[in-house]
């Protein structure tokens, strides 16, 4: 899917050790019903699977341990896993890349500012609550608006 406008959001994804090399960026683009996400990551660890947890997080900043600071999913309609907000398809491995093109209508731009986006080390299950069994957060990033012009 091809998108040529400016994203109104976008969340630079890093990581700390031992993921060092995890490196990309999550654009968001409000369209009229729906929020139009694409995912573009490269360092990618090996994990037998080659899914990832990707989830939009409460939390407002990386920070802390392990990412502690980023709290439980997005969920601001207090939904059983995984109809939460935050609760977003997982990421395919292709030799550590990974490209997404997702289209949601769980919640606008506006509400996601400030929020995170967190990699998990391993496939959400889609049913083991609260938040699907995705292991360890691995990367992360802080989503910050976009002025247009």
């Amino acid at each position: 899917m091809q998108n040529n406008r400016r994203p109104n959001a976008r969340a630079i994804i890093k990581s700390p050790e031992p993921y060092l090399h995890i490196r990309g960026e999550v654009l968001f683009y409000q369209e009229r019903d729906s929020v139009l996400i694409t995912v573009k990551i490269s360092g990618l660890p090996q994990n037998g699977a080659g899914f990832y947890g990707f989830h939009i997080h409460e939390g407002k900043s990386c920070g802390g341990e392990d990412f502690s600071n980023t709290g439980g999913h997005f969920n601001p309609k207090n939904l059983p896993h995984p109809s939460h907000a935050g609760d977003l398809p997982p990421l395919l491995s292709n030799h550590g890349s990974a490209y997404m093109t997702v289209k949601t209508d769980r919640f606008r731009v506006r509400d996601i500012i400030g929020r995170t986006v967190i990699i998990h080390a391993g496939p959400d299950d889609f049913h083991t609550r609260p938040s699907g069994n995705a292991g360890e957060k691995i990367a992360c990033g802080v989503i910050k608006a976009i002025r247009n012009r």
